[in-house]
């Protein structure tokens, strides 16, 4: 059985850092992309950055590109995501799911984490 579990998340002032991760498990080689996905209040469901499975490639949002980095760890089975220079907009709940398809398309991925959030306020 698939299970994700993220952590990492809290309250962090304008311009601060924070590190999600998500570790996995219970996954087979059918699964080809972990993602990350943010959801505020009233707004729906935002994709983040997804990375491959196998080669490690990443994609970004746009709202995103060039502050948030996202990483793997496979001997731990492990994804990360760096979160630099936040803004109070990035205030939401954080998901990590994994799919078998490259992409920032929510309802592309097949299994999800229960969430962490992130709030960025001073």
């Amino acid at each position: 059985q698939v299970q994700l579990m993220e952590s990492g998340g809290g309250l962090v002032q304008p311009g601060g850092s924070l590190r999600l991760s998500c570790a996995a498990s219970g996954f087979t080689l059918d699964y080809y992309a972990i993602g990350w996905f943010r959801q505020a209040p009233g707004k729906e469901r935002e994709g983040v950055a997804c990375i491959s499975i196998s080669d490690g490639s990443t994609y970004y949002g746009d709202s995103v590109k060039g502050r948030f980095t996202i990483s793997r760890d496979n001997a731990k089975n492990t994804v990360y995501l760096q979160m630099n220079s936040l803004k109070p907009e990035d205030t939401a709940v954080y998901y990590c799911a994994i799919g078998q398809r490259y992409g920032l398309v929510p309802y592309e991925y097949d299994y999800w984490g229960q969430g962490t959030q992130v709030t960025v306020s001073s």
